[in-house]
Protein backbone atom coordinates (compact mmCIF):
# COMPACT_ATOMS: atom_id res chain seq x y z
CA UNK A 1 0.00 0.00 0.00
CA UNK A 2 1.56 3.23 -1.13
CA UNK A 3 1.54 6.33 1.36
CA UNK A 4 -1.40 8.14 -0.40
CA UNK A 5 -3.40 5.41 0.45
CA UNK A 6 -3.08 5.64 4.16
CA UNK A 7 -3.34 9.31 4.38
CA UNK A 8 -7.48 9.77 4.49
CA UNK A 9 -7.60 8.40 7.62
CA UNK A 10 -5.20 10.96 9.10
CA UNK A 11 -7.21 13.58 7.22
CA UNK A 12 -9.95 12.36 9.41
CA UNK A 13 -8.29 11.92 12.96
CA UNK A 14 -6.85 15.63 12.34
CA UNK A 15 -10.18 16.86 11.91
CA UNK A 16 -11.73 14.79 15.06
CA UNK A 17 -8.67 16.48 16.94
CA UNK A 18 -9.91 20.09 15.91
CA UNK A 19 -14.01 19.44 16.47
CA UNK A 20 -13.96 16.74 19.01
CA UNK A 21 -10.97 17.47 21.17
CA UNK A 22 -10.65 21.21 20.20
CA UNK A 23 -6.87 21.21 20.08
CA UNK A 24 -5.24 24.29 18.61
CA UNK A 25 -3.52 24.54 15.09
CA UNK A 26 0.06 24.26 16.45
CA UNK A 27 -1.00 20.77 18.28
CA UNK A 28 -2.85 19.49 14.95
CA UNK A 29 0.08 20.19 12.81
CA UNK A 30 2.55 18.09 14.72
CA UNK A 31 -0.07 15.38 15.04
CA UNK A 32 -0.08 15.79 10.75
CA UNK A 33 4.02 16.06 10.85
CA UNK A 34 4.84 13.48 12.71
CA UNK A 35 1.62 10.91 10.95
CA UNK A 36 2.79 11.92 7.88
CA UNK A 37 5.94 11.18 7.90
CA UNK A 38 5.19 7.22 9.76
CA UNK A 39 3.06 6.60 7.32
CA UNK A 40 5.46 6.86 4.44
CA UNK A 41 7.74 4.22 6.41
CA UNK A 42 4.96 1.68 7.61
CA UNK A 43 4.36 1.51 3.37
CA UNK A 44 7.64 1.27 2.92
CA UNK A 45 7.45 -1.86 5.69
CA UNK A 46 4.37 -3.18 3.05
CA UNK A 47 2.26 -2.59 5.42
CA UNK A 48 -1.45 -3.64 4.18
CA UNK A 49 -4.26 -0.83 5.51
CA UNK A 50 -3.92 0.44 8.87
CA UNK A 51 -6.47 -2.39 9.84
CA UNK A 52 -3.39 -4.85 8.98
CA UNK A 53 -0.99 -2.42 11.80
CA UNK A 54 0.92 -5.21 13.92
CA UNK A 55 3.15 -4.21 16.89
CA UNK A 56 5.77 -5.99 14.02
CA UNK A 57 5.17 -3.13 12.04
CA UNK A 58 5.79 -0.24 15.09
CA UNK A 59 8.55 -2.00 16.28
CA UNK A 60 10.36 -1.88 12.76
CA UNK A 61 8.99 1.95 12.61
CA UNK A 62 10.72 2.78 15.79
CA UNK A 63 14.12 0.88 15.10
CA UNK A 64 14.21 2.62 11.19
CA UNK A 65 13.61 5.93 13.30
CA UNK A 66 16.58 4.77 15.31
CA UNK A 67 19.07 4.33 12.95
CA UNK A 68 17.84 7.04 11.02
CA UNK A 69 19.72 9.02 13.96
CA UNK A 70 16.25 10.67 15.80
CA UNK A 71 16.78 10.99 19.65
CA UNK A 72 15.34 8.93 21.62
CA UNK A 73 12.97 11.94 22.78
CA UNK A 74 11.22 12.50 19.31
CA UNK A 75 10.92 8.75 18.42
CA UNK A 76 9.07 8.80 22.03
CA UNK A 77 6.69 12.23 20.74
CA UNK A 78 6.28 10.16 17.49
CA UNK A 79 5.08 7.09 19.13
CA UNK A 80 2.72 8.75 21.39
CA UNK A 81 1.15 10.57 18.07
CA UNK A 82 0.88 6.92 16.90
CA UNK A 83 -0.80 5.68 20.08
CA UNK A 84 -3.37 8.29 19.95
CA UNK A 85 -3.97 8.04 16.20
CA UNK A 86 -4.21 3.85 16.84
CA UNK A 87 -6.82 4.80 19.97
CA UNK A 88 -9.19 6.59 17.40
CA UNK A 89 -8.63 3.70 15.08
CA UNK A 90 -10.20 1.55 17.74
CA UNK A 91 -12.70 3.81 17.59
CA UNK A 92 -13.31 3.55 14.04
CA UNK A 93 -13.70 0.01 14.53
CA UNK A 94 -10.49 -0.78 11.87
CA UNK A 95 -8.54 -1.72 15.23
CA UNK A 96 -8.93 -4.57 17.41
CA UNK A 97 -6.24 -3.89 19.94
CA UNK A 98 -3.40 -1.05 19.62
CA UNK A 99 -0.75 -2.00 18.43
CA UNK A 100 1.75 0.27 19.59
CA UNK A 101 1.02 0.27 23.33
CA UNK A 102 3.32 -2.29 23.71
CA UNK A 103 6.53 -0.47 21.75
CA UNK A 104 8.31 2.21 23.49
CA UNK A 105 11.10 4.42 22.41
CA UNK A 106 14.60 3.49 23.39
CA UNK A 107 15.42 4.96 27.31
CA UNK A 108 16.22 8.58 27.30
CA UNK A 109 17.29 10.45 30.30
CA UNK A 110 15.09 13.16 31.30
CA UNK A 111 17.06 16.11 31.72
CA UNK A 112 16.24 18.47 34.44
CA UNK A 113 14.28 21.94 32.69
CA UNK A 114 17.18 24.69 33.19
CA UNK A 115 16.56 28.01 34.18
CA UNK A 116 17.60 31.74 34.94
CA UNK A 117 18.86 32.87 37.95
CA UNK A 118 17.28 36.32 39.25
CA UNK A 119 20.02 38.02 38.47
CA UNK A 120 20.23 36.54 34.69
CA UNK A 121 16.65 37.54 34.78
CA UNK A 122 17.02 41.08 35.56
CA UNK A 123 20.03 41.06 32.90
CA UNK A 124 18.02 39.83 30.32
CA UNK A 125 15.28 42.19 31.14
CA UNK A 126 17.24 45.58 31.30
CA UNK A 127 15.41 47.11 27.87
CA UNK A 128 15.15 50.48 28.39
CA UNK A 129 14.75 51.32 24.36
CA UNK A 130 11.53 53.18 23.16
CA UNK A 131 11.14 51.44 19.90
CA UNK A 132 7.98 49.67 19.61
CA UNK A 133 9.77 45.81 18.84
CA UNK A 134 11.64 46.42 22.22
CA UNK A 135 8.86 47.34 24.21
CA UNK A 136 6.80 44.39 22.49
CA UNK A 137 9.57 42.03 23.71
CA UNK A 138 9.84 43.09 27.15
CA UNK A 139 6.17 43.47 27.37
CA UNK A 140 6.78 39.36 26.62
CA UNK A 141 8.88 38.34 28.58
CA UNK A 142 7.84 40.08 31.36
CA UNK A 143 4.37 38.26 31.23
CA UNK A 144 5.67 34.97 30.36
CA UNK A 145 7.86 35.28 33.53
CA UNK A 146 5.17 36.56 35.75
CA UNK A 147 2.78 34.43 34.83
CA UNK A 148 3.96 31.23 33.52
CA UNK A 149 2.53 31.22 30.25
CA UNK A 150 3.32 28.65 27.54
CA UNK A 151 4.32 29.61 24.28
CA UNK A 152 0.86 29.01 22.44
CA UNK A 153 -0.97 30.51 25.45
CA UNK A 154 1.16 33.78 24.99
CA UNK A 155 0.58 34.30 21.26
CA UNK A 156 -3.41 33.25 21.55
CA UNK A 157 -3.74 36.08 23.75
CA UNK A 158 -6.14 39.09 22.69
CA UNK A 159 -6.53 42.67 24.28
CA UNK A 160 -9.77 41.72 25.95
CA UNK A 161 -7.49 38.98 27.77
CA UNK A 162 -5.71 41.48 30.17
CA UNK A 163 -7.54 43.14 33.04
CA UNK A 164 -5.56 45.76 34.64
CA UNK A 165 -7.90 46.85 37.48
CA UNK A 166 -7.91 43.28 38.18
CA UNK A 167 -4.26 42.86 37.50
CA UNK A 168 -4.82 39.42 36.00
CA UNK A 169 -4.85 37.71 32.32
CA UNK A 170 -7.24 35.27 31.08
CA UNK A 171 -5.39 32.39 29.64
CA UNK A 172 -6.71 29.43 27.24
CA UNK A 173 -4.58 25.77 27.56
CA UNK A 174 -4.41 22.86 26.59
CA UNK A 175 -7.30 21.11 26.06
CA UNK A 176 -9.45 24.71 25.61
CA UNK A 177 -9.49 24.77 29.39
CA UNK A 178 -9.88 28.74 31.22
CA UNK A 179 -7.34 29.85 34.02
CA UNK A 180 -7.56 33.17 35.45
CA UNK A 181 -3.72 33.84 36.30
CA UNK A 182 -2.12 36.95 38.35
CA UNK A 183 -0.37 39.62 36.68
CA UNK A 184 2.76 41.51 38.63
CA UNK A 185 3.43 44.96 38.80
CA UNK A 186 6.50 45.08 36.61
CA UNK A 187 4.32 43.07 33.54
CA UNK A 188 1.95 45.55 33.65
CA UNK A 189 3.83 48.86 33.59
CA UNK A 190 5.00 47.06 30.02
CA UNK A 191 1.93 45.87 29.17
CA UNK A 192 0.99 49.34 29.64
CA UNK A 193 3.52 50.42 27.87
CA UNK A 194 3.35 48.37 24.96
CA UNK A 195 -0.11 49.20 24.27
CA UNK A 196 0.43 52.96 23.85
CA UNK A 197 2.57 52.35 21.09
CA UNK A 198 0.95 48.96 19.63
CA UNK A 199 -0.80 51.38 17.29
CA UNK A 200 2.50 51.72 15.20
CA UNK A 201 2.53 47.82 14.31
CA UNK A 202 -1.10 46.64 14.56
CA UNK A 203 -3.59 46.68 11.97
CA UNK A 204 -6.57 48.51 13.31
CA UNK A 205 -9.28 45.18 13.03
CA UNK A 206 -6.44 42.92 14.72
CA UNK A 207 -7.40 41.85 17.96
CA UNK A 208 -4.14 39.84 18.94
CA UNK A 209 -2.60 41.70 22.33
CA UNK A 210 1.00 40.90 20.31
CA UNK A 211 1.54 41.39 16.61
CA UNK A 212 4.17 41.29 14.58
CA UNK A 213 5.93 44.07 11.58
CA UNK A 214 3.18 42.32 9.57
CA UNK A 215 0.58 43.87 11.60
CA UNK A 216 -1.21 40.85 12.59
CA UNK A 217 -0.80 37.84 15.60
CA UNK A 218 2.58 37.35 16.09
CA UNK A 219 3.79 33.83 15.42
CA UNK A 220 5.57 30.87 17.66
CA UNK A 221 8.44 31.20 15.60
CA UNK A 222 8.73 35.17 15.97
CA UNK A 223 8.70 34.81 19.73
CA UNK A 224 11.50 32.09 19.90
CA UNK A 225 13.77 34.22 17.30
CA UNK A 226 13.25 37.54 19.25
CA UNK A 227 13.54 36.04 22.58
CA UNK A 228 17.28 34.44 21.13
CA UNK A 229 18.53 37.54 19.71
CA UNK A 230 18.02 39.16 23.01
CA UNK A 231 19.82 36.51 25.42
CA UNK A 232 22.34 37.56 22.85
CA UNK A 233 22.18 41.36 23.01
CA UNK A 234 21.69 40.87 26.87
CA UNK A 235 25.32 38.32 27.01
CA UNK A 236 23.56 36.07 28.61
CA UNK A 237 25.73 32.72 28.84
CA UNK A 238 22.51 30.60 27.76
CA UNK A 239 19.77 29.96 25.45
CA UNK A 240 17.05 32.13 25.85
CA UNK A 241 14.12 30.45 24.55
CA UNK A 242 9.59 30.88 25.75
CA UNK A 243 9.79 27.90 28.09
CA UNK A 244 12.94 28.57 29.86
CA UNK A 245 11.12 31.91 31.42
CA UNK A 246 8.04 29.22 32.11
CA UNK A 247 10.72 27.20 34.38
CA UNK A 248 12.20 29.91 35.99
CA UNK A 249 8.59 30.82 37.53
CA UNK A 250 7.56 27.51 38.05
CA UNK A 251 10.73 27.16 39.86
CA UNK A 252 11.13 30.43 41.91
CA UNK A 253 7.55 30.10 42.96
CA UNK A 254 8.52 26.98 44.26
CA UNK A 255 11.29 27.98 45.78
CA UNK A 256 9.87 30.62 47.47
CA UNK A 257 6.21 29.03 48.80
CA UNK A 258 7.03 25.24 48.37
CA UNK A 259 3.39 24.68 47.33
CA UNK A 260 3.63 22.36 44.49
CA UNK A 261 -0.24 22.37 44.43
CA UNK A 262 -0.73 26.09 43.55
CA UNK A 263 2.34 25.72 41.40
CA UNK A 264 0.43 22.87 39.42
CA UNK A 265 -2.69 25.49 39.32
CA UNK A 266 -0.62 28.58 37.76
CA UNK A 267 1.07 26.12 35.11
CA UNK A 268 -2.19 24.54 34.28
CA UNK A 269 -0.96 21.02 34.52
CA UNK A 270 -3.34 18.29 34.51
CA UNK A 271 -1.20 16.10 36.80
CA UNK A 272 0.20 16.92 39.91
CA UNK A 273 2.86 14.29 38.36
CA UNK A 274 4.16 16.97 35.30
CA UNK A 275 4.61 19.63 37.96
CA UNK A 276 7.05 17.51 40.68
CA UNK A 277 9.77 17.81 37.95
CA UNK A 278 10.34 21.48 39.87
CA UNK A 279 10.95 19.92 43.14
CA UNK A 280 13.87 18.54 41.56
CA UNK A 281 15.05 21.32 40.58
CA UNK A 282 14.46 22.72 44.45
CA UNK A 283 16.44 19.52 45.77
CA UNK A 284 19.04 20.61 43.74
CA UNK A 285 18.96 24.30 44.97
CA UNK A 286 18.62 23.36 48.62
CA UNK A 287 21.77 20.38 48.15
CA UNK A 288 23.99 23.09 46.93
CA UNK A 289 23.28 25.69 49.68
CA UNK A 290 23.60 22.90 51.79
CA UNK A 291 27.01 21.72 50.70
CA UNK A 292 28.31 25.56 50.27
CA UNK A 293 27.21 25.77 54.21
CA UNK A 294 27.23 22.75 56.28
CA UNK A 295 30.25 22.29 58.12
CA UNK A 296 30.21 18.57 57.68
CA UNK A 297 29.17 18.47 54.09
CA UNK A 298 32.96 20.08 53.07
CA UNK A 299 35.56 18.08 51.74
CA UNK A 300 38.47 18.41 53.51
CA UNK A 301 41.58 19.68 51.49
CA UNK A 302 43.72 16.76 53.42
CA UNK A 303 41.12 14.48 52.29
CA UNK A 304 42.02 12.61 48.77
CA UNK A 305 40.44 13.29 45.50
Amino acid sequence: MTTVELTPAITEFLEYLRVERQLSLHTRDGYGRHLNAMAGQLAELSLDGWPALTVSHVRGLATRMHKGGLSPRSIATKLSSLRSFCDWLILQGQLQANPARGVSAPKQGRPLPKNLDVDELHQLMNIDESDPLAVRDRAIMELMYSSGLRLAELVNLNLGDIQFAERQVRVIGKGNKERILPVGRMALEWLDKWLKVRSVLAGADEPALFVSQRQRRISHRSVQLRLAQWGGKQALSSHIHPHKLRHSFATHMLESSGDLRAVQELLGHADLATTQIYTHLDFQHLAKAYDQAHPRAKRSKDEDV
